[in-house]
């Protein structure tokens, strides 16, 4: 990205950053290379269309132009703007959580259909926070625990907490070990999911940046449901309800998990895509 006339307008700059954005792989390179600028610039993009015909200064094409070097390396976009949103909700994303992706809107809607307002609920594994804090946003009344194990996630959680304006109760720790003795009313995760043969095979943004460890499922990508799924009843309240995020394909041998765990009412719920994307299930009312 070099001018000897040093005449980079904005909309020369976008044009050029397109097609090096498609050349290096990235779909909706355009799109992309305007939110990269609106970054850099600090605008909206309203402010960037009026403002075409300007010349970037040394510093701002400095700036861009570093932007630019880490996305067509893969790097996903979010890493390198710093944030994503999220139902409505805006979260900070680093390298050590999973980007949060709108098909788990899905998973949150259905818990919200099923919660009390003053309902107890448990986010296990809570990475950014994105589904804890959507339902501690839509239901103030509601007490949320996430439990996680990475340390810098539960400090990327924590932060997006309190972003957010939300109160929640973080616990570190794995699955249910750190909750002894506990019970609550609905308890919801979006584990990874992803069969470990299958990881080499996605694309670079999440096989080379996402954490792995919020990825891999295991050799069938359905070890943390058989530690979940059977785990659950012996945290939940009498009639509460587990609800968990799966990946394509997966939605009958997770819903015969929680049949042989003792659930009833199991339900799968699709994204808008039409692709099962939750499995959930209620406690019977009369089991301790």
């Amino acid at each position: 990205m070099s001018d000897p006339n040093n005449t980079w307008t904005l909309l020369k700059v976008l044009n050029w950053t397109k097609g090096y954005l498609a050349e290096k792989g990235v779909e909706n390179a355009r799109l992309e290379a305007e939110w990269l600028l609106c970054e850099a610039l600090g605008l909206d993009r309203v402010g960037l269309y009026l403002n075409f015909d300007k010349p970037l200064t040394e510093g701002e094409l400095a700036t861009y132009r570093a932007m630019v070097a880490r996305r067509a390396k893969r790097e996903p976009l979010q890493y390198i703007l710093g944030t994503q949103e999220f139902g409505g909700l805006e979260f900070v994303v680093t390298p050590d959580v999973l980007i949060p992706r709108h098909d788990t809107e899905v998973l949150v809607a259905e818990a919200l259909r099923r919660a009390p307002a003053d309902a107890s609920i448990l986010d296990i594994g809570l990475g950014s926070g994105c589904i804890a804090v959507a339902l501690a946003t839509a239901l103030p009344g509601a007490a949320v625990c996430g439990v996680e194990q990475s340390p810098p996630a539960l400090a990327v959680a924590r932060g997006n907490a309190e972003r957010n304006g939300v109160s929640l109760e973080f616990v570190e720790g794995s699955l249910f070990e750190p909750l002894h003795g506990r019970r609550f009313d609905l308890i919801v995760s979006n584990p990874p999911y992803i069969p470990t043969g299958d990881l080499a095979t996605l694309e670079p943004e999440v096989r080379d940046y996402e954490p792995p460890g919020a990825l891999d499922g295991g050799a069938d990508g359905l070890a943390f449901y058989r530690l979940i799924i059977p785990g659950a009843p012996g945290y939940l309240n009498p009639g509460g309800w587990l609800l968990v995020e799966i990946g394509i394909g997966q939605g009958g041998a997770v819903g015969e998990l929680f049949a042989r765990s003792g659930f009833t009412g199991v339900f799968t719920a699709t994204d808008p895509g039409g692709i099962e994307r939750v499995v959930g299930g209620q406690l019977p009312s009369g089991q301790p």
